[in-house]
């Protein structure tokens, strides 16, 4: 058996994390049963209320009660396990998303797509835990130091998201080109390094999860090799009956080969990875119609962009496929089969 992953007084027995996915990828049913398996499930909160009936005039409102009715119905689901949600920096009103997942009672807040300066505020006083992601030395070095001088704190874990992840990415382009798995390897030691200074200094013990192309026994013995106390899989999940999203996303996974799977800009100006489809070709000529703004993320400029991204994610979750955005891994061409939550989970353990 490994080491379980333990974040404070949370343990699960299965130092592995569902990576959050969004929009509606990752919800009360996929997150609950890997919290039941052992792990931890993550809900993404990215336009979480999108079927809400009064989405479209009160996004925010819509949002919110989504994330309180989520946690709810994956608490049911996870006897006991333990339940997270994914809050990216670059959502508008980042705060009120934060303290709604806090007020609903979630174990544990992971937050990356920018820096969570001030995410320990959020959370003062509360039980909740909190992880930022990061992807370099530099990102966390400048996250632990703000959160020591203005709130004495640190990280009660720390996710390394690496350069093989799914949906938007913390990498420029040149630099997606250029990494090699050995020279990520080092960045990741050099994390691992920092991470265990910053515990001693706070006399804590703060644990590492390694995300970003891990998929199989494999990629997690090596993750592990390189001193990481866990992983976090997004991918793998996704084919799974458990999987919040529509079959016909699941499938675009089961077809998708190794060349399918590319770098996109996505219009709220990071790069991402997701599957070709004809959409993907499509905007890359043609300016879509956006007929209406969901407030979604704080770098967007309706005015300037080739499609609404809530609305092509959305179309995603919903099976649309072929008039939608589908973030994956890099590994998402491995997917050949639907499986159920604790087939993987045995595995991995």
């Amino acid at each position: 058996m490994r080491k379980p992953l333990i974040i404070g007084d949370l343990t699960a027995k299965i130092p592995v994390i569902q990576g959050g996915m969004g929009v509606g990828i990752s919800l009360s049913r996929l997150a609950g049963s890997v919290a039941a398996c052992g792990g931890v499930g993550v809900i993404s909160t990215a336009q979480i209320g999108w079927r809400e009936p009064d989405f479209r005039q009160h996004p925010f409102e819509a949002n919110y009660r989504a994330i309180e009715k989520e946690i709810r119905k994956a608490r049911e689901i996870a006897k006991g396990g333990i339940i997270g949600v994914n809050i990216m920096v670059a959502t508008q009103r980042y705060e009120e998303y934060v303290k709604t997942a806090v007020k609903a009672g979630v174990d544990l807040i992971i937050s990356g797509a920018g820096l969570p300066i001030d995410l320990p505020k959020y959370v003062e006083g509360t039980k909740t835990k909190i992880a930022p992601i990061v992807s370099s030395l530099k990102s966390l070095n400048v996250i632990c130091r703000m959160w020591e001088r203005k709130y004495k704190k640190a990280p009660d874990l720390v996710v390394i998201e690496g350069p093989k992840a799914g949906g938007h990415l913390g990498f420029s382009r040149e630099e997606l080109d250029t990494f090699t798995d050995e020279s990520y390897d080092g960045v990741i030691r050099s994390i691992i390094e920092k991470v265990k200074e910053y515990g001693e200094k706070f006399s804590k013990k703060i644990p590492v999860v390694v995300a970003g192309g891990i998929y199989d026994r494999a990629d997690m013995d090596h993750a592990l090799s390189l001193g990481a106390d866990g992983v976090q899989m997004g991918t793998r999940f996704v084919t799974t009956e458990e999987c919040d999203a529509a079959p016909e996303y699941k499938q675009a996974f089961l077809q998708a080969e190794k060349e399918d799977i590319c770098i996109v800009q996505s219009p709220v100006g990071m790069p991402g990875r997701a599957i070709k489809n004809p959409f993907m070709d499509r905007v890359k000529t043609e300016k879509c119609r956006i007929e209406h703004c969901y407030h979604c993320i704080v770098t967007c400029r309706p005015a300037e962009i080739p499609y609404c991204i809530t609305q092509a994610l959305v179309n995603a979750a919903e099976g649309r496929v072929e008039d939608a955005l589908l973030f994956c891994g890099s590994n998402a061409y491995r997917s050949h089969k639907i499986e159920t939550v604790e087939d993987i989970m045995n595995e991995l353990k």
